[in-house]
């Protein structure tokens, strides 16, 4: 179960209470509030509270009061210039507080950006859930012959079936060992702080995840890209979809800007130059090496 029944018993009890507010509210993020979205097997999201919205930005951009005299054009004209520019400190107006449930080995990838202010469950003072992640047989997948992090073709039949035994049964008799070391009747058991060392990094973890709009879109366009892992990508496009629905305007700028841009080196202007000329550029003339000038062959196509 993605949610105790004491956490949607909770959120129910939010939902049904209304604040009155002279704060900016998003329509869009307020549908959002105390939703959990799930992710993978046993994962979620949900937005448990934020901060701002477009306007905000304009405002911060402008330093102006209210919505001020502007057009929703010229809000939306503003707002692309600044993401187009690179101006970052208008979107840092807006915050958001992520209740995000993940394994741990996600955890460990997702706290790499250290722009966020984290709280997680402490398996220190509580006992963790039997919950795992375990992949669907389409994420199953060996490793790729030209990429040292990502994966290469599917696995399959038999193959994929004793994988998949191996993942259950591991994280099954793991977490038989942990119950076993934790106190009960009898026996005085190993700390909490020590039993939790024999977990694999496919258990459920949850934390509280707090960023502002310019870090988390840092944060989306690495992870929702198509070449991040995708047990983290998953979260990423999630986040993607209540961010657009949070700042529309933003959320389309860096769409286009930064998911749907690419960034080009010098050198690569160059080639591209050179090609507009008429001249077939190749790896060995391009002054690139061969990794690069794969990746300036698959932005071309």
């Amino acid at each position: 179960m993605p949610l105790t029944e004491e956490q949607l018993a909770e959120i129910e009890a939010e939902r049904r209470e209304t604040r009155p507010t002279l704060r900016a509210t998003a329509r869009g993020m307020e549908a959002r509030l105390y939703t959990a979205h799930p992710v993978l097997d046993h994962g979620f999201v949900r937005v448990i509270d934020y901060m701002g919205d477009d306007a905000a930005i304009c405002q911060a951009a402008r330093v102006s009061y209210g919505k001020g005299t502007k057009s929703v054009s010229n809000d939306e004209g503003l707002i692309r210039y600044l993401m187009r520019h690179w101006h970052s400190t208008p979107f840092e107006m807006c915050e958001v507080k992520f209740h995000v449930k993940l394994p741990v080995f996600v955890a460990r990838q997702w706290i790499r950006h250290r722009t966020a202010n984290v709280n997680e469950y402490s398996a220190r003072y509580s006992i963790l859930d039997r919950e795992f992640y375990i992949p669907a047989p389409d994420a199953l997948a060996a490793q790729s012959t030209v990429n040292n992090q990502g994966r290469g073709e599917l696995l399959e039949g038999e193959e994929a079936a004793r994988v998949l035994d191996i993942l259950k049964t591991d994280a099954a008799r793991a977490y038989d060992n942990y119950e076993a070391m934790l106190s009960q009747e009898g026996q005085k058991g190993l700390a909490r702080e020590l039993a939790r060392m024999n977990l694999p990094a496919n258990i459920y973890t949850q934390w509280y995840w707090k960023t502002d709009l310019h870090n988390l879109f840092h944060f989306l366009r690495l992870r929702a890209d198509v070449h991040a892992q995708y047990e983290i990508r998953v979260y990423a496009q999630l986040m993607c979809e209540i961010v657009a629905d949070w700042v529309p305007l933003a959320y389309a700028a860096f769409a286009d800007y930064r998911m749907g841009g690419v960034n080009l080196s010098a050198t690569a202007m160059d080639c591209i130059r050179r090609m507009l000329k008429g001249e077939t550029v190749t790896q060995e003339t391009s002054g690139m090496s061969k990794g690069e000038w794969r990746e300036f062959e698959g932005v071309l196509k």
